[in-house]
């Protein structure tokens, strides 16, 4: 009997002592911050929207640097906030030097189609997307709203980005024609120019020709992806060479615009290889020593 009693003994201490380092082992254990999550209260929008923030290494308010912005749709955790902060990171180390550190600022998705396409005359789209159409008031938005935040509370400096694929692709590609002063640098990936039967397409842009005068870095990407998601035929690889052929007639030095075609990547994996082409274009890195 008290063998017995020896051993249960042994077992109790011999688990209590496991539940103390486990114990000890999860107190050691801390999270691992990306960024910061702030929400907006939106007025264009009427309602309240998400953003999460990467601040880059060394960031402090206490010191005099600023830094540029990238402003990323899609731009969700679950999204692409992650990966592209991934590949600023990467590219601002100090043994690679393409980007300059920055400010990520990915504005989280409520409604895609609505935020980012501009109203359309296709009557089968209307009904298949019936909140779609109101681009004008996300830009409102980004404009009026979200850039003057981002100003007033964070270090930043003149230079901005914006990055969009797909439907985010479309309404970077209408600001750009539109507002090209809005952002310094696009990133265009992929741009869903089917819409509205390839109306943005047709868009008289002369006026760029005279507006833009400041160099506009313009990066538009597209993989193999063949047919638009229209019942009338658009072949996405075709639209982004329109969009470039639109950019390039308007003889603009300013606009210096970098086409890329990715064939091995489709609509769906496109995004991370086409960002990573888009630093490199860019910013090249002298190779001089």
């Amino acid at each position: 009997m008290k063998t017995i009693y020896i051993i249960l003994l042994a077992f109790l201490a011999t688990a209590s002592f496991g539940q103390t380092r486990k114990k000890k082992n999860t107190e050691q254990s801390k999270p691992f911050v990306l960024g910061t999550i702030d929400e907006i209260q939106s007025t264009e929008l009427s309602e309240k929207r998400t953003i999460n923030i990467y601040l880059p290494e060394g960031y402090s308010n206490n010191d005099t640097i600023k830094y540029p912005v990238v402003y990323l749709l899609d731009g969700s955790a679950d999204e692409d906030f992650i990966h592209i902060v991934g590949l600023y990171q990467f590219n601002s180390f100090p043994w690679i030097n393409r980007v300059p550190k920055s400010i990520i600022v990915g504005i989280a998705n409520v409604d895609r189609k609505r935020d980012f396409t501009y109203p359309t005359t296709i009557e089968a789209d209307k009904k298949r997307y019936p909140t779609a159409g109101h681009s004008a008031r996300f830009i409102a938005f980004v404009e009026k709203e979200l850039q003057p935040y981002i100003q007033s509370k964070y270090k930043t400096n003149p230079f901005t980005t914006l990055i969009g694929q797909s439907l985010a692709g479309l309404v970077a590609t209408e600001i750009l024609l539109k507002k090209p002063d809005l952002f310094s640098q696009y990133i265009i990936i992929s741009p869903s120019l089917w819409w509205d039967d390839g109306s943005l397409l047709k868009l008289n842009t002369e006026a760029l020709t005279q507006t833009v005068k400041s160099k506009k870095g313009i990066y538009i990407g597209v993989g193999k992806e063949g047919l638009g998601p229209s019942d009338i035929p658009h072949v996405m690889e075709v639209d982004a060479n329109l969009l470039v052929e639109k950019l390039m007639l308007l003889k603009n030095k300013n606009l210096q615009v970098n086409f890329d075609y990715l064939p091995q990547e489709n609509h769906a994996t496109i995004t991370h290889h086409a960002v990573f082409n888009a630093l490199r274009l860019l910013h090249p890195v002298s190779t001089s020593k």
